[in-house]
Parts: structure tokens; C-alpha cells; sequence
């Protein structure tokens, strides 16, 4: 299995032009540094401010609204201004609050520096917009599926590095290491990627910032993307538990230490680096809106799981079926994505399908703790459960409303 996993990889290695991989190179280092800090978050709020999963909940809203309100920025300065000036501010700016982050002393403050930072979160739409123009149009799913097992390769390494690290010096130590990686990106960035944003045709004039902010309406009125963005939103309130509520929940109710809820986290990253290739070769000429339904369904069988299992062993397989579902949904819907976007509206198409995650974040870990602070806390994974199901009905509900597809708009993801 690992033999052929590496030669499919030298396949692939082969197939993508040298600033692909440098692009995925470095952006697994920033990655990698994430990695390290933020499945730590919901220890680290309650454990640091003697505090509830309600108000890790706050934070969560805070850092995703804000989060979003970057990502629109970002998406429309991506396509104003180009890419490689947004990320490189993104990066320095980012590790700058990091580090403020780790020296907070008081949750109100940690709230304000959190809120910043996901403001100042503007590279994101940029980042994506470079896989579209590096690549060709049949290579693009392929190469966010790459990306994507870069993310998880990092979330494989990351959280289990983190944990044993917490077990020997303190988390201030994570947020500097975070901001670190960030800076070493933006320092590659600025050294080794060229700029990828399509030139403008010759005669035709180049969008104002105002015309750039107003294509979201263009965006907006997309109806069928914006019902696949509705959908996604129930999806990610499920998904959102597993960085949420998922290590708490398993601290309190079953003295799960971080070290062991990092190599759970770490085991659902190793497997989308190892079968992402193989389950999605077996899927890639599926209708995509099934694939994501089928997905949903596991989503709801391993989240809900959690509700009724209490051993080590029924954890891991809780962790198998979430991870299996995950590996059909996310190359997919990114595919979608691209699919749906116009050239010219890659930043800014990417930026509002960031609502499918603003709204989970905003609103689900807070719900999330008043489900856990006030209730049996076993209801909130019968609840994700059943949020999975609806996940489910919706897109497959899509599924009947999508118009017959050309041949150019099949969905092929990484294989």
C-alpha cells in the first residue's frame, strides 16, 4: 500500500509545473505551524481562564466573523491587486497576533487580539486563486485535492507534536512556534512565488476597488451556488465539533489527555494522506452532489457515535467513519467551487463559499456549549447526528435540481 502511495506520488509530482509544488511546499509550513496551536484552542480557553465551553463558543463566534470579514476583503483585493502581495501581508500580520494572543492574561483581551487577527486573515481567497491560475482547467480539482492532503499532512504531524510538546513546556511556546512558521512563509513568499493574477486583456480596463467589492453581488445572486453554500453550512456544523467540542468533551467525560485527542486528530490527517488518492479515484466520475450526500451520511454516523460510545477503541472507529466521509466531501465541494466560478471571480467565489464554514464557526461551538454546560453532553452528538441526516436530504435535494452537466464541467477530483 505505501509502495504504491509513493509511486502515485512521483506520477503526480511529474504532472504539475514546478510553481504548483513550490506553492504547496510552502504553504505546508505555515500549515504545519497552525497545526500545532489550534486543535489546542478549546483546552487552552478553559483551561487558561477557568471557563466553559460558552464562552470558548464566544471566541469561536468572534474569530470566524471576523475571519469572514477578512476573507471578503481578501477576496476582492485577490482580484483587484493580485495575489502574492495579499498573502504576504496575511502571513506577517497574522503572526504578529499570534504572539499577542499567547501573552493575553485576560479573555476579554484574547477576544479583541482574536477578532484582529481573523480580520487581518485576508489570504486565504488568495491562496486558492493561485491554484486556479497555475494550473490548467483539468488539473484544478486535482491540484486543490493536493493542497488539501498538504492541510492534512500537517494535521497529521501538527496536533501530535503539539500535545507532547504541552506535556513539557507551556502554550505560549505553540503561538510563538505559529507566528515563527508564518514568518519563514511570508519571507519564502516574497523570494520564490511569482505573482499568477491573469493579466487583463489588451483594451479591456482594469476593475476598480469599488467594481471588485461589487461583483459579491454577481456572486450573491448565483442562486443554485448559493443553495450548494446552504448546504455546506449545515455540513460544516457537524464538522465543526470534531475542533470544537470534540477534546473537551472527551476530556471531561472520559479524561482524554491532549496528547491522546492530538493522535485522534492525528489519525484522521494520516488517513486522508494515505486513501485520499484511492477513494477518490473511485468516485471521480460520480455526480458530485451523491458523492457529497454520501459523504454527509457518514458525517453523521461517526460525529453521532460520539454520543453513544466510551471506549478508546469505539473513539478511533467514530474517527474512521467521520474520516471516511470527509475524504468524499472535501475535494469535491472545493471542485464545485471552481467549477462555479468565472476566471476573472476566482478570489472572490472562494471568499463567499467561506460563509459554509463563518456560520458553522460563528454559531456552532457556542450552541455547542450550551448544549455541553447546561445539558447531558451526549445530546450534542445525537443533535450533529441529526443535523447530518438533513446535510444528507439537501444535497441530494441538489443533486435532482442540478441541470445535466457538459462534458467540460464534469467534477474530476484527485485520483
Amino acid at each position: 500500500m505505501i509502495e504504491n502511495q509513493i509511486a502515485r506520488w512521483k506520477e503526480i509530482y511529474h504532472e504539475y509545473p514546478k510553481d504548483f509544488w513550490v506553492l504547496i511546499g510552502v504553504s505546508f509550513i505555515d500549515q504545519l505551524g497552525g497545526a500545532l496551536l489550534f486543535p489546542f484552542f478549546a483546552l487552552y480557553i478553559t483551561a487558561k481562564f477557568n471557563v466553559g465551553m460558552v464562552e470558548v463558543g464566544i471566541l469561536f463566534a468572534l474569530f470566524s466573523l471576523s475571519n469572514f470579514v477578512g476573507s471578503i476583503l481578501g477576496g476582492a483585493l485577490t482580484d483587484r491587486f493580485g495575489r502574492k502581495q495579499v498573502v504576504i501581508f496575511s502571513l506577517v500580520a497574522t503572526s504578529i497576533s499570534s504572539v499577542f494572543m499567547g501573552l493575553a492574561n485576560e479573555l476579554e483581551a484574547f477576544y479583541v487580539i482574536a477578532a484582529l487577527a481573523g480580520v487581518l486573515s485576508v489570504g486565504g481567497p488568495a491562496r486558492q486563486a493561485m491554484v486556479a491560475d497555475i494550473l490548467p482547467e483539468k488539473k484544478r480539482a486535482q491540484g486543490f485535492g493536493v493542497l488539501r492532503v498538504s492541510a492534512n499532512l500537517s494535521v497529521a504531524i501538527g496536533p501530535a507534536i503539539g500535545g507532547l510538546l504541552l506535556g513539557v513546556t507551556s502554550y505560549l511556546t505553540l503561538f510563538i512556534i505559529d507566528a515563527l512558521a508564518s514568518t519563514i512563509v511570508a519571507i519564502l513568499f516574497a523570494l520564490v512565488i511569482r505573482e499568477t493574477k491573469p493579466e487583463t486583456a489588451e483594451g479591456e480596463e482594469e476593475e476598480s476597488v469599488s467594481q471588485s467589492f461589487g461583483g459579491y453581488l454577481t456572486v450573491l445572486k448565483d442562486s443554485f451556488f448559493m443553495l450548494f453554500v446552504g448546504a455546506c453550512i449545515l455540513m460544516g456544523l457537524v464538522y465543526v465539533n470534531l475542533n470544537a467540542s470534540l477534546g473537551v468533551y472527551l476530556r471531561d467525560e472520559f479524561t482524554v489527555t491532549e496528547a491522546g485527542y492530538g493522535m485522534l486528530l492525528s489519525l484522521n490527517a494520516l488517513m486522508v494522506v494515505l486513501f485520499q488518492f484511492a477513494i477518490t479515484r473511485r468516485v471521480e466520475n460520480r455526480p458530485p452532489m451523491l458523492v457529497m450526500a454520501a459523504g454527509m451520511l457518514l458525517y453523521a454516523i461517526g460525529f453521532g457515535l460520539y454520543g453513544f460510545v466510551s471506549t478508546t477503541a469505539m473513539f478511533i472507529l467514530a474517527m474512521i467513519i467521520l474520516t471516511i466521509g470527509e475524504m468524499l466531501i472535501a475535494p469535491v465541494s472545493q471542485a464545485l467551487v471552481a467549477t462555479f466560478s468565472p476566471e476573472k471571480m476566482r478570489g472572490r467565489y472562494m471568499a463567499v463559499f467561506g460563509i459554509s464554514w463563518m456560520v458553522p464557526f460563528a454559531v456552532g461551538p457556542y450552541l455547542a456549549g450550551l448544549v455541553m454546560d447546561n445539558m447531558d453532553s451526549r445530546i450534542l452528538w445525537y443533535i450533529a447526528g441529526g443535523i447530518g441526516i438533513l446535510a444528507t436530504f439537501s444535497f441530494l435535494w441538489l443533486h435532482g435540481k442540478m441541470k445535466p452537466a457538459p462534458s467540460d464541467i464534469e467534477i474530476e477530483v484527485l485520483a
